[in-house]
């Protein structure tokens, strides 16, 4: 009886602290950053974390987050011009117990101009990557460990990267298909691309595990 009775009591202590560390979250405070200087690449490196892209209405990059003490982002400029963030974190062990912030929370809205960076990578999980229409002079590289990957005519001057597991990769590239030689490589999944194809002086590289690969390739006719 006496060992029913610490059973019990055991749980119900278990119930008051994991009930208490999931409902004792601090606060988020919706900010935004916008850097002094011409960025010419980012670089986005993130966890839990979704992901949009938007243009920019004024030829800046802007970058709207929430975070908070335990939760929050290193965002920095380098002397050439990079823009890197990333995520960091100031969390106790007992900060882990409980519910994930809500999603509006655990959401970066990335405002670029078209057609004035040179690079962009992208790199989350658990969450998608969403892009519009939009051009870099040189290479985009999207990466998310389980989320999806969507966008809409990217135009890449030198290169497309994309890599996916446990989600899917959907979208138009803007170029024909004699533009890019191809590697595509596809575990527990089905894809419209081919493995392997050579020439072109771009290039567009895709790794999905465990999800589909469906992109169409469009060329704008004169």
């Amino acid at each position: 009886m006496k060992k029913i009775l610490s059973l019990v009591l055991c749980l119900v202590l278990g119930s008051v602290m994991l009930a208490g560390c999931s409902n004792s979250g601090e606060p988020f405070e919706q900010k935004s950053y916008t850097p002094d200087t011409q960025v010419q690449k980012i670089d986005l490196d993130v966890q839990d974390r979704e992901i949009e892209v938007a243009l920019s209405p004024d030829e800046q990059v802007h970058v709207q987050y929430y975070e908070n003490s335990k939760e929050y982002y290193d965002i920095s400029v380098s002397d050439e011009n990079v823009l890197t963030i990333t995520s960091a974190s100031n969390k106790e062990w007992t900060d882990y117990i409980g519910a994930k912030p809500s999603g509006e929370y655990r959401k970066i809205l990335l405002q670029i101009p078209n057609a004035l960076l040179d690079s962009l990578a992208l790199s989350t999980t658990n969450e998608n990557i969403s892009l519009p229409s939009l051009a870099v002079t040189g290479s985009i590289s999207l990466c998310s460990n389980g989320g999806n990957i969507a966008f809409e005519n990217l135009d890449v001057g030198s290169g497309l990267y994309l890599d996916v597991k446990n989600g899917d990769i959907a979208g138009t590239v803007a170029g024909g298909y004699d533009d890019f030689a191809i590697a595509c490589k596809i575990k527990k999944g089905e894809s419209n691309l081919p493995e392997q194809k050579d020439g072109g002086d771009k290039t567009l590289n895709v790794t999905c595990n465990n999800g589909n690969v469906d992109i169409a390739l469009v060329k704008e006719s004169l």
